[in-house]
């Protein structure tokens, strides 16, 4: 059996009570997404992995060091990277997480983690793919892509709207699959309004955030007292590729 072998939604939910909070706001949280036992199966995988690859920007470039690379540095290199990235979240954008990469869920893209894939392939198609439609109104979302992230003390990702020329994003989602945490220790989804409120939503488990693109959003910097990593699967909910 192959690590995302019944995947399925959870019965109980309403997408109609959904699709009109949805409507409502632009963004909504859904509680208890996946059937069990899946999500504490998936959880226990992403924590035993160790082949994570941190990522980090410097404007358009991105770097990508695996968890050896980054044991290997001497305090004088670490110390450096830190303060490259900390100068780069003061006045740009700027993010500082791990990831495991995923193939598109239409099969295109770069291709990425053949298990953990089924998850965006998953979302692209049959129930899934209809009720996602149908709680964001948008008949044009074809596929989903993804990445699983973890993010431990010290990550954060700055404000940005997800809006990308040619990309044709609807949504973006993330899945939560973080069973413990405390609002202190960050790692908050936050959504910034243009009055200035900001609401913030605390890593949750077997949860799915769904949000309109374009939406002004950020993920605030894990504590250091932090005593888990936040784990998720996160993409956006796309229209087909236009043709080459």
């Amino acid at each position: 059996m192959s690590l995302l072998d019944g995947l399925q939604l959870n019965p109980a939910l309403d997408w109609d009570a959904l699709a009109r909070e949805f409507a409502a706001t632009g963004r909504i949280r859904i509680h208890g997404f996946l059937a069990d036992p899946l999500p504490t199966r998936l959880h226990a995988v992403l924590r035993d992995r160790e082949d994570w690859r941190q990522l980090i920007n410097s404007g358009d470039k991105i770097f990508e060091l695996d968890r050896a690379t980054r044991t290997g540095m001497s305090a004088e290199q670490a110390a450096a990277l830190e303060a490259a990235v900390q100068a780069g979240a003061r006045t740009g954008f700027q993010y500082r997480y791990e990831t495991l990469r995923l193939t598109d869920g239409d099969g295109g893209g770069t291709a990425g983690d053949a298990a953990l894939s089924a998850f965006p392939r998953w979302l692209s198609s049959g129930a899934a793919r209809e009720c996602l439609r149908r709680l964001t109104g948008i008949p044009a979302i074809d596929f989903a892509d993804g990445q699983a992230t973890a993010y431990a003390p010290g990550d954060f990702l700055t404000g940005h709207t997800d809006e990308v020329p040619g990309k044709q994003r609807h949504a973006a989602y993330v899945y939560g699959l973080t069973p413990q945490w405390r609002t202190e220790w960050g790692g908050l989804l936050l959504f910034h309004d243009e009055d200035g409120t900001v609401r913030g939503l605390t890593p949750g488990f077997n949860t799915l955030d769904v949000f309109a693109v374009p939406q002004l959003h950020s993920v605030s910097r894990v504590g250091p007292e932090a005593a888990y990593r936040r784990y998720a699967i996160t993409g956006w909910l796309r229209s087909a590729r236009p043709p080459s």
